[in-house]
């Protein structure tokens, strides 16, 4: 076989010198990824290839006969690079190859892997070449490469699979959150962590997306190694090479645990009542509205509940609000253990609770027994014995309760319903249960129309001062109590226990009360300034609410001084009410209006909450026996014991005795044979005009009685 030869001249003929010059020239310039630079021992620039235009940025021309250091070289690397030149020529040696970062024209660093050689011609001078690689491509790739490993050892738990599903690879966040080693994950399949919650059908939703569209996100439930389940929001994306085929799967995974955590507890923030864990107002009408629409769509029938804790201001009052906090927990409880599954109960605020009954028969006299039940359940539960930590409390509720049906209903007036219902519950003595019906709006109606008259009223100052008389034994007029009426010009006069009522609930009472004692100081200052009027004194009614006023104290000597009256012929009359709670509070506001010279009556003493134990701290001058014990003297026997008691107390107790409601002879003559003081009533007189009033009196002593009203 004939021996293969190289063909020496490859490009025809022997090369002559010149030939090879130019073709080395050739390489050198078109040397497309290699910088090719030649240098002079003083560093001046004698070679630029192409590659160093467009490596560094400078033109041969701008480039040839300029010094190595201004040119490329950093200014940190003037020293190195000054005595590396002077070895290399001192030499004839290139240093060793290595990476550096040298200057772009622009000023920025430019990679490059550089060699250096000396070129020595005899008879020239010689010429030190660098050589430089491009590296910005491998420098961009290898800070990708550690961006990604980074990534990948970040806090989101990270896997990667074959195109088969199987792990490759896990990181060390994927092995805290789930329990996993990546000895024990690599070789599986991410089945290894389902948690079974979702089904075949999400799983095969999931790899459809992945093969149709390379990507797919959600949130999946996991399982931990420890078997505790958690949800991960995974994202999952397909790796391809350049066919398009699909080389691995990387996975990410961030743990929701804490996340759902948060969003459970604002959940509960913003619907559940943080004292008693029931829902609160807003998810309470939002279940409100789609019961309301579920009803009317299902032609079926609902409830609504309102419940009143009774006494409850009275219960923080003398026990303290930790205490009432306790019992409202301990309602709480009952109204869960009481209501169905589908039902409601929930805490508006306050001491004020709702329970919504849904899915009820559509026949309303059947819903409305199902509701008596589940309402009288809740009263008798509800007033067990409560267990305020090492005291008993024994408390009870009051309901209002409205129906709702297939008849489309808004959700305020559902509300309002309950509410009025509620109001009636009360009204008829607390503890019990009241529905609501058209009877009541329309008594609501009339009391809201009230209540707007009573404010005009005060505007147009449509009230009068009406006087009762008050004698003494003798039968002479010792006095007055002071009684507004209102003089409405649409509705005519307006009985006081009609107007009263509305005022004292809506907070009127302060303005009107504030009208009557005004009133009254100037009748005083009228009745003082005649010798037949001056011993009189003229009582008034004062609403616990009035009374309860930081400067009621400062309010009526202001009154009396702008009037110039006498405070010993003014008599306030309290009722028990005031006494329930805060007691110190009152005896020191009584102490400071005695000191002025005031006289105070506890009125209609025998109805409210009587108690010798708070009696004799009392500076009280008189006692008023209510006409409730008055109306069926002589003939009954417990009203004359009653009476009887009063007067003895009053006696004893140094206090005068005042019977209101007297009416006839015989009344009369019994209570004064009982040793009652004073009277006041139709016998003697009714409520009356001042003018009308003015004609009773008659010349009497000048001399003042020892007493109010003796």
């Amino acid at each position: 076989m004939a021996e293969l030869k190289a063909d020496p001249t490859p490009w025809g003929g022997r090369p002559s010198r010149k030939d090879n010059e130019a073709r080395f020239q050739k390489l050198f310039e078109e040397a497309d990824a290699m910088s090719i630079q030649g240098y002079l021992p003083d560093g001046t620039l004698v070679y630029w290839n192409r590659a160093s235009e467009r490596i560094y940025g400078y033109t041969a021309a701008e480039a040839l006969g300029a010094n190595l250091l201004d040119l490329i070289i950093p200014p940190e690397m003037h020293t190195q690079t000054t005595a590396a030149v002077r070895w290399m020529f001192e030499t004839g040696k290139g240093i060793p190859p290595s990476r550096m970062a040298l200057k772009h024209k622009d000023g920025r660093r430019v990679p490059v892997y550089s060699s250096h050689t000396i070129v020595a011609v005899p008879g020239q001078s010689p010429v030190m070449f660098c050589m430089d690689a491009d590296m910005s491509a491998l420098h961009q790739a290898e800070a990708e490469l550690r961006v990604a490993a980074a990534a990948f050892d970040s806090q989101q738990g990270m896997l990667i699979t074959d195109a088969a599903g199987v792990i490759l690879r896990v990181n060390a966040a994927f092995t805290r959150a789930t329990g996993y080693a990546a000895t024990e994950a690599v070789g599986q399949t991410p089945r290894l962590i389902h948690s079974g919650r979702q089904s075949p059908e999400f799983y095969r939703a999931l790899w459809h997306d992945l093969r149709t569209a390379g990507f797919w996100q959600g949130e999946i439930w996991n399982q931990r190694k420890n078997g505790e389940v958690y949800a991960d929001w995974v994202t999952i994306a397909a790796v391809k090479d350049e066919w398009g085929r699909v080389t691995n799967y990387v996975g990410t995974q961030t743990d929701m645990t804490h996340r759902k955590n948060a969003e459970a507890k604002i959940t509960r923030l913003a619907y559940f009542d943080p004292l008693t864990q029931l829902p609160n107002r807003r998810q309470m009408l939002d279940r409100l509205q789609r019961s309301v629409a579920a009803n009317l769509r299902n032609r079926s029938a609902g409830a609504l509940l309102f419940i009143d804790v009774d006494d409850f201001q009275t219960l923080n009052d003398t026990l303290g609000h930790d205490q009432g906090d306790l019992l409202l927990q301990q309602i709480a409880q009952r109204l869960k253990r009481i209501v169905r599954a589908g039902d409601t109960a929930a805490r508006l605020g306050g001491d004020e609770f709702v329970v919504l009954l849904d899915d009820l028969s559509p026949n309303l006299t059947e819903a409305a027994d199902a509701v008596k039940t589940v309402g009288d359940t809740i009263l008798t539960s509800l007033s067990q014995v409560y267990h305020l930590r090492e005291q008993e409390y024994l408390g009870s509720v009051s309901l209002g309760v409205t129906l709702f049906s297939h008849q489309e209903s808004s959700v305020d007036e559902l509300l309002k319903q309950a509410d009025l219902a509620l109001f009636e519950a009360k009204a008829a003595g607390r503890n019990t249960l009241r529905f609501f019906d058209l009877e009541m709006q329309a008594a609501i109606t009339r009391r809201a129309t009230l209540l707007n008259g009573l404010r005009e009223g005060l505007r147009q100052q449509q009230f009068r001062l009406f006087l009762q008389p008050q004698v003494n034994r003798d039968g002479a007029l010792v006095g007055a109590e002071a009684l507004i009426r209102w003089h409405c010009p649409v509705r005519g006069l307006v009985s006081p226990a009609d107007f009263i009522p509305v005022a004292e609930e809506s907070g009127l009472i302060l303005p009107l009360g504030k009208w009557v004692l005004d009133a009254a100081c100037a009748l005083l200052a009228t009745w003082g300034a005649r010798p037949e009027t001056a011993h009189l004194t003229l009582a008034v009614n004062v609403s616990a609410r009035q009374f309860r006023q930081t400067d009621f104290v400062d309010q009526v000597l202001t009154t009396l001084d702008r009037y110039q009256a006498n405070p010993r012929r003014l008599k306030l009359e309290l009722t028990e009410s005031l006494l329930v709670d805060r007691l110190d509070e009152v005896i020191v506001k009584m102490s400071a209006l005695k000191t002025l010279g005031l006289g105070l009556a506890l009125d209609d003493f025998g109805t409210g909450y009587s108690s010798l134990s708070y009696l004799r701290h009392l500076p009280l001058e008189q006692l008023k026996i209510d006409r409730s014990f008055v109306r069926d003297l002589p003939a009954d026997r417990d009203s004359a014991a009653v009476a009887q008691t009063i007067i003895v107390l009053g006696q004893t107790m140094g206090l005068c005795v005042l019977a209101e409601g007297v009416e006839t002879q015989a009344q009369r003559d019994l209570l004064a044979s009982l040793g009652c003081h004073g009277f006041q009533g139709y016998f003697f007189g009714e409520p009356m005009p001042m003018d009308a009033f003015q004609e009773l009196i008659r010349p009497c002593s000048q001399n003042e009685p020892t007493s109010l009203a003796c």
